[in-house]
């Protein structure tokens, strides 16, 4: 437990406060004595990012009722890729645990959009989404806790479908990510595909650390995978 004693002591702010640091309590213990804890009580660093997300994980895994092994590979794997392997070993430990723990996920909610920036809301709800699809497979349970999450979060309607339709794919999809009718002049398209691309520019997380920088140029693709997609279907450049 030392390394991740270290990695949750070395960054971890507001997420020790309030419902999630209850959550996360039973960790607590073993870096309290250690000189290098700090923490920052008015910013989303890193750490406190990965912590909010794996808790929101948890309750999108017991969806179906069930946590597989399976799943619990899948997003160590998401992890490994996105965030590095000693990540991805101190991220599963922690997650096993939670999972185990009663989460009040309204206020879990609440207490992320009261200390996170909104691109960051953003990256992770699409990360939510993409470990749920990590078999595949979107389950409707899944969906609906997503979709509770992206409620309490904050998130617009407009932005959920926006990222929701980047796991599904059809032309209507294409346009609902950069939140407009098929209808749209291209012009309309044209100026969505630029507003949609600032919103999210993986420079918006860059402060959150390299990695996630680096997730969230998943989602900046997606964007430009529609666009690409709606030019060719309508014929203009």
């Amino acid at each position: 437990m030392g390394k991740f004693g270290k990695w949750i002591g070395g960054g971890l702010g507001w997420v020790l406060l309030g419902p999630i640091g209850g959550i996360i309590g039973f960790a607590i213990g073993s870096v309290l004595d250690t000189s290098e804890v700090k923490t920052y009580t008015a910013q989303t660093g890193r750490n406190n990012f990965i912590v909010s997300l794996l808790v929101l994980v948890a309750e999108v895994m017991k969806a179906d009722g069930k946590v597989l092994k399976v799943e619990l590979d899948y997003v160590k794997s998401y992890f490994l890729k996105n965030f590095g392997a000693a990540a991805a070993n101190d991220a599963l430990i922690l997650l096993r645990d939670i999972l185990k723990k009663s989460v009040p996920l309204k206020d879990v909610c609440y207490q992320i959009r009261d200390n996170m920036d909104y691109p960051s809301r953003l990256q992770l709800l699409h990360l939510l989404f993409g470990i749920a699809n990590a078999d595949g497979v979107l389950h409707p349970n899944e969906v609906n806790v997503i979709t509770n999450i992206a409620g309490w979060l904050g998130i617009s309607n407009a932005d959920f479908e926006s990222i929701k339709s980047m796991f599904y794919n059809d032309i209507d999809a294409n346009y609902r990510i950069l939140e407009i009718e098929k209808t749209a002049t291209v012009d309309e398209i044209k100026k969505a595909y630029r507003n949609m691309a600032l919103k999210h520019h993986p420079d918006k997380v860059s402060y959150l650390g390299e990695d996630i920088r680096k997730a969230a140029e998943e989602k900046f693709q997606k964007v430009n995978e529609a666009y690409e997609k709606i030019k060719k279907e309508r014929g203009f450049v």
